[in-house]
């Protein structure tokens, strides 16, 4: 009977807190604050073992190490995250100039509690638009959506109703130039750390991505470059394909050829339609671009030449 009373006063406390904290950020309120951090550099023996001892003689504690070599380049890359004994931000600091300078390696290093603005492009084709916004409100995303960009008017209604800012940018081949510069202006408004392009229907130019100074995350199917340009699963479909797939990256210079982030396929045969492909095409577009999102927010991927390096 204690235990069964102690159960249900936790559970009462829960929905105290439930009551006081919204639910999207209840459950990074209820973790301790951690420091994560990516390096890579030259591989070398002994980097684990000093990387761990200079976590654990300051009385800190690792909660998730992860690690990988590149043996044709001699590259060692690791993920390490960690609960800290002292202030936060010193330890940070001192790990970063501990990696740098002592193991010669490239470190990254981020808190848990910090919350990067992400914007969202899209410009009619709605579903990773509306799943996007539902997980980052569910509290799925370590993150906040700041803002969404369209060069349609189509969904402004939508963004009302989540009580989102939704800025309409027109973009034509003569006014592209113009309405990068209104995209830049809006992003830096906001101060946003994260782009991430739902179905946004615009090629970026490597201006935008130079100046706009923070990563973007694109989604679109697999069949490129198979079945590029309008109505790819109708393309898709006549041509008898067995597999249809979604692709996540970073966003280059070149067209649908950055870093790829995530992907997932399904199966399709004779029996499926051309909006079965479409229903299921989708369906990974979404999850697919979620996952990828996600990683990204929680300082999961090292960016590695042409391609990725994604911890679990």
């Amino acid at each position: 009977m204690q235990a069964r009373a102690t159960a249900l006063e936790k559970i009462s406390e829960l929905r105290i807190a439930e009551a006081h904290f919204p639910f999207s950020i209840l459950p990074f309120v209820m973790k301790s604050p951690s420091i994560i951090a990516l390096i890579h550099g030259p591989d070398q023996p002994g980097l684990v073992s000093r990387v761990s001892s200079w976590i654990f003689l300051r009385g800190s504690n690792i909660v998730h190490a992860d690690q990988h070599e590149d043996p044709e380049a001699g590259i060692f890359f690791q993920r390490v995250e960690w609960i800290p004994s002292g202030p936060i931000t010193e330890e940070a600091a001192g790990f970063e100039k501990f990696a740098r300078d002592d193991l010669g390696m490239t470190a990254k290093v981020a808190l848990s509690t910090d919350r990067p603005k992400v914007a969202l492009f899209v410009s009619k084709i709605d579903h990773c638009f509306h799943d996007t916004i539902l997980r980052f409100r569910s509290g799925e995303m370590a993150g906040e959506l700041a803002c969404i960009l369209s060069n349609h008017k189509t969904l402004a209604e939508e963004a009302e109703r989540y009580g989102l800012p939704f800025y309409h940018v027109p973009v034509s081949k003569e006014t592209k130039a113009e309405a990068e510069d209104q995209q830049l202006a809006i992003l830096q408004e906001h101060a946003t750390e994260l782009v991430v392009m739902a179905r946004y229907m615009q090629v970026l130019s490597d201006r935008f991505l130079t100046q706009a100074g923070c990563p973007v995350i694109n989604i679109h199917h697999s069949f490129l470059p198979a079945f590029a340009g309008g109505k790819p699963y109708h393309q898709a479909h006549a041509r008898g394909v067995k597999l249809i797939g979604a692709t996540a990256h970073y966003a280059t210079a070149d067209l649908d050829e950055g870093p790829i982030i995530h992907q997932d396929v399904t199966r399709i045969n004779h029996r499926n339609a051309i909006p079965d492909l479409v229903r299921k095409g989708r369906d990974l577009e979404k999850s697919v671009f979620a996952q990828a999102i996600r990683l990204h927010l929680d300082h999961r991927i090292l960016v590695y030449n042409y391609k990725t390096v994604v911890f679990d």
